[in-house]
């Protein structure tokens, strides 16, 4: 069975959010052409997960640099450590992976940055080859649902856009190299056409959903 891994990314709810008002438009077009597929959604600011903290440092230390039995760890590391592969594992089971995010700062919002930093682990979903990151995660695709005030997918302001160029190069580093970006832009900066802009990423969204 094809599994989806649907990761939203902002604290705003749906009414208020452009994303996932474009997201929800793709999942639910999705679903309706891919019946017999699994859908796991993933909100990064409702879901509680392990971040990689002191604790988690410290273990991986100890396993890798120390050589010590995974026992020998104490018990804080050690719930640490498996929750944190949760989430990991997680990762690594899906086939397809769609992100929902605003750019903020021109960058990911800080709680996505944090999930990808829990599955985007050495010896989990990558490894070295002659100090060459070699990706783990290979025959998988990922869609980038990216919305923002601003125009940057093209024109003078894309140079500034280090969200969902960032997304593609982690991505690319643990194997997963189809990888679509679809952006809500411009809502902000042209009011007079947000309802436009907003209907035609939905349109988009929902095409791209039948085929994808």
């Amino acid at each position: 069975m094809t599994q989806l891994l649907y990761i939203t990314a902002t604290p705003k709810s749906p009414d208020r959010s452009v994303g996932l008002q474009v997201g929800r438009a793709f999942l639910q077009a999705y679903q309706e052409a891919h019946p017999d597929d699994s859908v796991r959604v993933f909100d990064v600011y409702q879901e509680t997960f392990q971040t990689v903290d002191g604790d988690v440092v410290r273990a991986w230390e100890k396993l890798r640099k120390e050589r010590l039995d995974f026992s020998e760890l104490s018990p804080v590391e050690q719930q640490k450590v498996n929750a944190l592969n949760d989430i990991t594992e997680m990762a690594m089971r899906a086939d397809k992976y769609v992100f929902v995010s605003p750019m903020w700062n021109w960058g990911i919002p800080p709680r996505l940055k944090a999930f990808i930093d829990a599955f985007v682990i050495v010896g989990k979903t990558f490894y070295y080859a002659e100090s060459v990151p070699v990706g783990l995660l290979r025959d998988k695709k990922a869609l980038h649902i990216q919305s923002s005030g601003g125009i940057y997918s093209v024109g003078p302001a894309a140079a500034m856009d280090h969200s969902h160029p960032y997304l593609r190069q982690v991505l690319g580093i643990v194997g997963i190299r189809d990888i679509q970006a679809l952006y809500v832009e411009g809502h902000d900066f042209q009011p007079e056409r947000a309802e436009e802009i907003i209907r035609a990423a939905m349109e988009q969204a929902v095409k791209l959903a039948a085929a994808w």
